[in-house]
């Protein structure tokens, strides 16, 4: 039998969303290379430039809320291209930065934007596709998430090397236009949903929560690490507020600005959990690759983002591999495979010493991009399984929630670890291989989550006529 096609309408909407989404996940790592070059043009100390990307990872979380009732008053077409032309704007207005604290307030409006986007994308395909075609689908959406991360740092280090690093700003000019043009031809148009009333408590409890957990595991790189007041306040405030938010929400699943009873579902919830430990992974090793391959093999911040290439190749290829295992296998198995291959592949950096061969490094980059682009399409496909209609921008949300807040805490950790392990051994190589290990059990706690996914769903029994034919 011919594979089926795909929905027209699904299909046309996720290449409008791609095309305008890549450009937010790039923006979260894109950046991070040029830090050095932002705070010698602009005048500014460390300190101070490091906002560049504190202040956008914050903003993309303050917005995150607020989607599901935006688009219950816009509609998600409109939502979209109002989003993004923020981006879009914020983008410019950054290239056009004249000190740290202007492009620290264009990064917010950018973010603003951004924040907005990431949930809205997986909404309005999982509204179109109504449970067809969801894997390979899925392979398209998942696009930004699997390689914005890894690619970011890449595409930073060749531009920064062939001009201005106003360019990391302007390159988003071009795909943000092409991404308003396709969403105007190609999404749908779309009536806003039920009109519901803004949760203001709920708004007041988790977005200052979310804020003032993500600043706080900004600043643990210190020397004093999870015990600075710097980062022990704002998270202990941060976590006070979202408990509150969670006994708020749960007295008021219909009306709460996030409706928490998506957590009921088995498969959203260990989805959720999954994608936590996928950002803690993903986000704390690019912390940790860039940072080997420059203070203990010597490389400057392109040579670095050169070498990372190979991760972004295998996680580039891993997407068509993984839609068709996710039909043949289910999510549970995918999963596992992703992984168990991200795990395996991070081995070897555990080992790593200053004259570690360089070819066997890149070949295990490149296992390990493929388990991390497996890992993320069916996290994605199986969080929305069972859930009507209405309640998919709350699985959203709560899934997009959990990806950032891991990502944060994948990085404070781990930067934690590795600046403490340095101070007490003296040795950078321990330092990393440590750290490195640490990554290495963000996923075997993955894989045994794993199970709690759902299989494969059982093939639907033939009918009398087809039985006949």
């Amino acid at each position: 039998m011919s594979e089926s096609r795909i929905d027209p309408t699904a299909l046309r909407t996720a290449i409008a969303v791609l095309a305008g989404g890549i450009t937010v996940i790039l923006d979260s790592t894109i950046v991070s290379v040029a830090l050095h070059e932002l705070a010698t043009d602009l005048h500014a100390d460390v300190a101070t430039i490091q906002w560049v990307s504190t202040a956008y990872l914050l903003a993309l979380g303050v917005v995150i809320p607020v989607v599901g009732w935006l688009q219950s008053r816009l509609g998600g077409k409109r939502l979209w291209i109002a989003a993004l032309t923020v981006f879009l704007l914020g983008s410019v207005l950054c290239s056009f930065a004249w000190d740290a604290p202007s492009l620290i307030g264009f990064r917010v409006l950018q973010g603003l934007g951004g924040g907005a986007m990431m949930p809205l994308m997986m909404t309005m395909i999982m509204q179109q596709v109504r449970g067809k075609d969801i894997g390979r689908l899925m392979s398209l959406v998942a696009l930004p998430a699997a390689l914005g991360p890894i690619l970011g740092p890449v595409i930073g280090g060749l531009i920064l090397g062939a001009g201005s690093w106003r360019w990391l700003f302007l390159v988003n000019v071009p795909l943000c236009l092409i991404g308003l043009a396709l969403a105007v031809r190609l999404i749908p148009a779309d009536e806003p949903g039920r009109r519901i009333r803004l949760d203001v408590v709920g708004l007041v409890l988790l977005s200052p929560a979310l804020v003032a957990l993500l600043y706080g595991l900004s600043k643990v790189s210190g020397e004093h690490g999870f015990a600075s007041a710097g980062a022990l306040v704002p998270m202990l405030g941060g976590a006070a507020l979202l408990v509150a938010f969670v006994l708020w929400a749960v007295r008021r699943p219909d009306t709460a600005l996030v409706d928490l009873a998506v957590l009921r579902s088995r498969p959203t919830w260990a989805s959720t959990a999954l994608m936590f430990l996928s950002g803690a992974a993903l986000y704390g090793a690019m912390i940790l690759l860039p940072l080997y391959w420059q203070e203990v093999r010597g490389a400057d911040a392109l040579g670095a983002g050169l070498l990372l290439i190979p991760q972004g190749v295998g996680s580039l290829l891993s997407r068509s591999v993984a839609s068709r295992l996710l039909d043949r296998v289910g999510g549970r198995g995918v999963a596992l495979l992703g992984f168990a291959l991200t795990g395996l592949a991070t081995v070897p950096f555990g080992f790593v010493g200053a004259d570690t061969a360089t070819w066997p490094l890149l070949v295990a980059l490149f296992v390990r991009g493929l388990g991390l682009g497996m890992v993320v399409i069916p996290l994605m496909t199986v969080a929305f399984v069972g859930l009507d209609r209405e309640r998919v921008p709350h699985a959203s949300i709560v899934l997009r929630i959990g990806q950032q807040v891991g990502g944060s805490v994948g990085v404070a950790l781990l930067t934690v670890i590795l600046a403490s392990t340095a101070r007490r051994t003296g040795s950078l190589v321990t330092a990393f291989d440590t750290a490195f290990w640490w990554s290495i059990g963000f996923t075997a706690v993955a894989v045994a989550l794993s199970v709690l996914l759902p299989g494969k769903a059982p093939a639907p029994a033939p009918t009398m006529a087809a039985a006949e034919g």
